[in-house]
């Protein structure tokens, strides 16, 4: 058994040999969570026995777990959800970003020929005040006292 750690743990007082791939701090540490919740029901109810004792534990930790478990599916979900939330969301970013591309071509567009119409009213004025002889009327500033 190359790559196993063997560590030496207590649980509920009974000394154990435990052989595993994680490290031997790792072993030690669920050792450590099993002692507590074991010693926890223990203190709950003294008439308990070791292995009674060791079933509610093991009862109560699968609890943890699909608990745990079922909260993790949960969060899949809901990461999911968000991923589909924001791929729409780039999608709605980038219509909008072509839609505004568009409006601001047509602005431009729109801009040039109304600069266009303003030179050809101009001109218009223009010729008009010649071909009548009057002048334009320029603003004049009085003075107030």
């Amino acid at each position: 058994m190359t790559g196993k750690n063997k560590v030496q743990v207590r649980i509920a007082g009974i000394e154990y040999i435990l052989r595993g791939n994680e490290s031997a701090e790792y072993i030690q540490k669920v050792a450590l969570y099993v002692d507590n919740k074991t010693v926890e029901i223990m203190k709950a109810n003294h008439t308990l026995s070791t292995s009674m004792a060791s079933v509610l534990t093991a009862v109560n930790i699968a609890d943890e777990f699909f608990k745990v478990s079922d909260s993790n599916e949960m969060l899949k979900k809901e990461i999911e959800q968000a991923k589909k939330a924001i791929s729409e969301l780039r999608e709605e970013k980038a219509q909008l970003t072509h839609q505004l591309q568009i409006v601001n071509e047509e602005n431009r567009n729109l801009v040039i020929e109304l600069t266009k119409r303003e030179a050809e009213l101009s001109e218009v004025r223009s010729a008009y005040n010649r071909a009548t002889g009057e002048n334009p009327q320029k603003s004049r500033l009085h003075n107030i006292k």
